[in-house]
Order: structure tokens, then C-alpha cells, then sequence
């Protein structure tokens, strides 16, 4: 039996080409990696016998980590207080999905802080990334 697949709207799917990313209220340009999730701690809750007899629901916990090029830090780094990005205060970054033919997206890290700020770099790469791990609150998925 064959299968029958659903094509996507307008053969189109979301991309990395259609992303923005608003750090500090400014597009940046000079992302190269945005990771972010929320994860809730869940546990089964036993009674009387050997099943689960109903779901307790714990902390959500969001993460978040970013890669820049150098020059992005370095831009950031120089408009930070004390040129240190760990002094910049908390922040709201926000990631809108803006392709036409597909439903748009927007969502929003709240209370950002950058919690590193290091350099990496190796024989033979011709350009320079920084990848920052990041503190928040909460994600609006709207």
C-alpha cells in the first residue's frame, strides 16, 4: 500500500534564511547559531498498584546558548558596561520567522544575560565564531 504524503504549503518550510534575530532591540546580522528550549520536569506519580495513577508537573527550566561572528561580540562587547558583555542588564531577544508564504512566528527569550564570554580560535579558519551560553527566564512561543 503506498503512502500518501501531504506536500507543504506551497512547497515551502521554515529556514535559517528567514529568521531574524533582535538582540539588545538590533537585528543582527552576524548570527551564525541560535539554540534555545524549554524542558518541565515530569514524573509519574504511583498509588495503588504497579502503574502510574497520575503526572506530577515540576520547574520549567529554559536554556539557551548563541554563535556569533567575533565582530558581533566585539560590537556588543563595546557597548557593554565596563566592556564586559556578563554587565549588559537582562534583555528580551526576539526570533520572527518572516517567510510570506508560511504562517509567521515570533518568539521571545525573556530576561536574557550572557553568562560567558570567551574566544576560540584555530589554525586555518577563516572566520572567527563565539559561541555564549545564555541565562533567561522563560520563552514566549507566540
Amino acid at each position: 500500500m503506498a503512502t500518501i504524503l501531504t506536500p507543504l504549503i506551497n512547497g515551502k518550510s521554515y529556514e535559517w534564511g528567514d529568521i531574524i534575530v533582535n538582540f539588545l532591540n538590533v537585528p543582527i546580522s552576524g548570527i551564525v547559531s541560535l539554540e534555545y528550549e524549554e524542558r518541565q520536569d515530569k514524573k509519574n506519580i504511583y498509588g495503588a498498584g504497579s502503574r502510574p495513577v497520575s503526572t506530577g508537573n515540576g520547574r520549567t527550566e529554559a536554556t539557551a546558548k548563541v554563535t556569533f561572528l567575533m565582530e558581533e561580540v566585539e560590537a556588543l562587547q563595546s557597548a557593554a558596561p565596563l566592556g564586559n558583555l556578563m554587565n549588559i542588564p537582562a534583555f528580551d531577544v526576539q526570533i520572527v520567522f518572516v517567510d510570506t508564504s508560511l504562517v509567521p512566528r515570533t518568539h521571545r527569550l525573556r530576561n536574557v544575560q550572557f553568562m560567558n564570554n570567551k574566544r576560540v580560535a584555530n589554525e586555518g579558519d577563516q572566520s572567527l565564531q563565539v559561541e555564549l551560553d545564555l541565562l533567561l527566564s522563560h520563552i514566549e512561543w507566540t
